[in-house]
């Protein structure tokens, strides 16, 4: 059994004029939410054998707000999670599927649209949440009776979704 965790960025501020999109630090918000995220995580035991995450400043920010609260395991960092679709993550999340458990951190669409690809059931909570949309700072827990390395479409199940306003 395997487990991905899939987090979006937390909340960032609007890009001020001459700082690029990948640049945009975490608001207030955004860094309150990111420790709330990473407390929730310890409680839980969502601890990550492996981090993949975003090399856009907001990503790498929300995983320091993590770090500070739970283990993240070891950390890579990627620029193509900033711009990779949902089936990109698939491929880098089954390149790098040796793991038990990976928490990836990056984000919109391509957070939620692999989340529901790949979970093909679920707690009908958790779905329920997740159809509403994947906030920032949200987190979807999905398990694989197999190795992440060959994890599929519709094969996985959604354990949990969570979101700072539900903590």
């Amino acid at each position: 059994m395997s487990r991905l965790y899939l987090l979006r960025h937390a909340k960032a501020g609007w890009a001020l004029p001459g700082v690029r999109d990948f640049d945009r630090p975490l608001d207030a918000s955004g860094i309150a939410d990111a420790e709330l995220m990473g407390t929730a995580m310890r409680a839980r035991d969502y601890v990550p054998d492996l981090t993949l995450c975003s090399n856009a400043k907001r990503a790498r920010q929300t995983l320091e707000g993590l770090a500070g609260q739970t283990d993240t395991g070891r950390v890579l960092f990627f620029d193509t999670l900033y711009s990779a679709d949902a089936a990109g993550y698939l491929d880098m999340i089954r390149g790098n599927g040796g793991a038990g458990s990976l928490l990836v951190i990056g984000h919109n669409p391509m957070t939620e649209d692999l989340a529901m690809a790949v979970s093909g059931d679920g707690d009908a909570s958790s779905r329920a949440t997740l159809n509403y949309g994947f906030p920032t700072s949200g987190l979807a827990v999905i398990r694989f009776d197999g190795p992440l390395a060959a994890a599929a479409l519709g094969a996985g199940y959604l354990e949990a979704f969570l979101t700072p306003a539900d903590l």
